[in-house]
């Protein structure tokens, strides 16, 4: 399906209306229907043996839902409003739970992916605004450009983004737990959904562990993506919770390393965050990292201390 991606849903009230859609057996079948070929109200309704008007409120929850399109189309014998399928599938994830109910935050950034301090990366690569391209492909000369900081997304074929932000923690306060939330994938030439990639996570210059993209997603557009950005390039990617505690380090929940908290040496002024593939990795496929005006979630890169 051209235009289509997965829907990256969570428990946000927001999402309601896409659960509502799909908790009904006749709006199953049409999204079972539509997965062969598009179809107009008048087909859906026979092939389903119901009514016009309530296939209709059927289409109009599913259209709510984010999970089909509709357009009028002019054929012979009239108008038809068409369906199709806006989605290859809904992906929910739920709250990772406390490690502790008393935990709070006492730091938060958000980091915009432009903002690195320090960088070391190779072709294929590049960054764009929400706008526009900054510089040209594959000249790494452009990750100085000063509109760098303008930059919504960033990729490239191997090395390193390095992200330095001030440390609040004020004497006597330590650190229970570290999140680092950011939407990331491979980096191939175009798009290439088979590409994996080895992304290392680094904070303060210790290795938390390392993740494998499965590759550079493309099939269909990303949520958030620019409507001026080619659908051969880099879409969206996937939402990786790191969480740095006091029994280890885990992705998403489960365990990356044992790299505690304990094995992170603390700045008095400041956090440095990495990014990198380097070309020692078993798979070196690059690095995308998406932030709030591209992909599928409207985020920066977050970084959170709690106490």
């Amino acid at each position: 399906m051209e235009g289509s991606a997965i829907l990256q849903a969570n428990t946000e009230r927001k999402w309601l209306p896409t659960y509502e859609a799909l908790a009904s057996e006749v709006r199953l079948g049409v999204l079972e229907l539509l997965a062969v070929r598009e179809m107009n109200v008048k087909e859906l309704a026979q092939a389903m043996k119901l009514s016009a008007p309530i296939m209709t409120m059927h289409i109009r929850k599913l259209e709510e839902g984010g999970l089909i399109r509709t357009q009028m189309v002019r054929k012979e014998g009239g108008t038809h409003k068409m369906c199709s399928l806006a989605t290859d599938g809904v992906e929910v994830t739920f709250p990772l739970p406390a490690v502790s109910a008393e935990r709070r935050i006492i730091q938060e950034v958000s980091i915009p992916v432009g903002h690195y301090t320090r960088y070391e990366i190779h072709p294929t690569c590049g960054l764009a605004s929400r706008d526009k391209l900054i510089g040209q492909f594959d000249d790494p000369r452009y990750f100085l450009e000063p509109e760098r900081m303008n930059a919504q997304i960033l990729w490239f074929g191997k090395g390193f983004v390095e992200y330095q932000i001030p440390n609040y923690l004020v004497a006597g306060q330590g650190a229970k737990e570290i999140e680092l939330s950011v939407e990331i994938g491979s980096e191939a030439p175009q798009i290439n959904k088979n590409w994996p990639s080895d992304i290392h996570f680094y904070l303060n210059g210790v290795c938390l562990g390392i993740w494998t993209s499965p590759g550079d997603s493309g099939d269909g557009r990303g949520l958030l993506t620019p409507a001026w950005w080619k659908n051969e390039l880099n879409q969206y990617g996937w939402l990786k919770m790191i969480r740095i505690g006091e029994d280890g380090t885990y992705v998403d929940g489960q365990k990356l390393s044992e790299v505690t908290l304990a094995d992170v040496p603390m700045s008095r002024n400041d956090w440095t965050i990495r990014f990198e593939v380097p070309d020692t990795a078993e798979h070196v496929g690059g690095l995308t990292i998406y932030g709030e005006a591209f992909g599928n979630y409207a985020q920066d890169i977050l970084f959170r201390v709690y106490a």
